[in-house]
């Protein structure tokens, strides 16, 4: 709430005086001994308690409903301390998801193309019926599509905001706001009625893809802010992927640019995305094996295995013979992203076998 006391001069300040109240207590002396701290911004902390209006944030804190977690707290993501400058804390409304394993950024234009809608909407709803938490930044276009797409699946989605949880933007998303609260939560760095600025909206990238084990660039143009997400991605290590697009289009120019520079993997569809990581995060992998000794080395039959209403049906549909993906949709009447999840699952339990060019049959 201190103008130019961001997460990592806090952390060098924090780390110097141990609490939060040390720090408040600090003389201007003892504040300008901390590496980062002048004396200007030394005298403005000393004088906190005559430019924060500290009463009136906790008040729109607790009338917003709204949460506040700290790094010391065990609801604070750990994916997200794995970043360089995570926040020290997070503002958050909703019920914030276990993004520790199956999360997923959408990010892309703000002027999106429909081709680039189509496509937003198709991967979060795949990535919510296989059970991963859809993270963006609830901006025009990619992202908001992205969010309502999910909650059309049913599924669970976070908003980074840049700016605080009282100033949503833009406001005409207020109403998606409030529907993403009711299924999972909004989030932010910043004090309750900042209004954001040119330099939080990027600075809040990181923590889009800080909090992802994936981050999707749908559609960007060379100088898109998307791009920016995506340079946080590789320096926080997490897998990066875009959604090729035509050659003469603008939104697609940053997209196929970073699939050319081997900066990131081409994404067709979620079940690309799903073969990064060995198993379905969020997920228990298959028991496939007896607990008996004597059986261990032992896979059990299809018939002996037991399955969901829904895996049931793609058993029976392969029961006719080979099928392909579409094939398999048609036959079932399940949604092509949640039938990738199924397929997988099980792939994984040894029920059934895929071959070259996306063909399923039983084993």
């Amino acid at each position: 709430m201190l103008p130019g006391i961001g997460a990592l001069r806090l952390e060098a300040l924090l780390s110097h005086f141990t609490t939060p109240s040390n720090i408040l207590e600090a003389s201007v002396e003892e504040l300008e001994t901390v590496n980062g701290i002048g004396s200007s911004l030394a005298s403005k902390v000393a004088d906190w308690k005559n430019t924060v209006l500290l009463e009136k944030e906790l008040d729109l804190i607790e009338k917003g409903g709204v949460k506040v977690i700290t790094k010391l707290d065990s609801e604070y993501p750990a994916i997200l301390k794995e970043i360089y400058d995570p926040p020290i804390c997070l503002y958050v409304r909703g019920i914030l998801p276990d993004l520790n394993n199956a999360s997923l950024a959408v990010v892309g234009s703000r002027r999106m193309s429909n081709y680039g809608r189509k496509c937003a909407a198709h991967f979060a709803q795949s990535a919510a019926y296989a059970d991963w938490t859809v993270v963006s930044g609830l901006a025009y276009g990619i992202d908001a599509a992205a969010h309502q797409a999910c909650l059309d699946a049913s599924g669970r989605t976070v908003a980074v905001l840049g700016s605080g949880l009282a100033r949503v933007q833009p406001q005409d998303h207020l109403p998606l706001a409030r529907a993403i609260i009711e299924n999972g939560a909004l989030l932010s760095e910043f004090p309750m009625e900042f209004s954001g600025n040119r330099q939080s909206f990027p600075r809040r990238n990181r923590i889009i893809s800080g909090l992802s084990r994936a981050v999707l660039v749908v559609e960007a143009g060379l100088n898109s802010g998307a791009l920016i997400t995506a340079e946080s991605a590789s320096e926080q290590n997490r897998e990066l992927f875009a959604v090729p697009g035509p050659i003469d289009q603008p939104q697609s120019q940053g997209c196929n640019r970073l699939i050319k520079d081997n900066k990131a993997k081409l994404a067709e569809s979620f079940d690309d995305i799903l073969a990064e990581f060995e198993y379905l995060p969020g997920m228990k992998q298959p028991e496939l094996f007896d607990e008996n000794p004597e059986t261990e080395n032992e896979t059990p039959s299809v018939a002996a295995q037991s399955f969901t209403p829904d895996e049931s049906k793609i058993i029976d549909a392969l029961s006719a013979g080979k099928m392909s993906l579409d094939e398999i949709s048609t036959k079932t009447a399940l949604p092509v992203g949640k039938l990738l999840s199924l397929l997988m699952k099980l792939e994984m339990a040894k029920a059934i076998n895929q071959i070259p060019g996306k063909i399923f049959s039983l084993k």
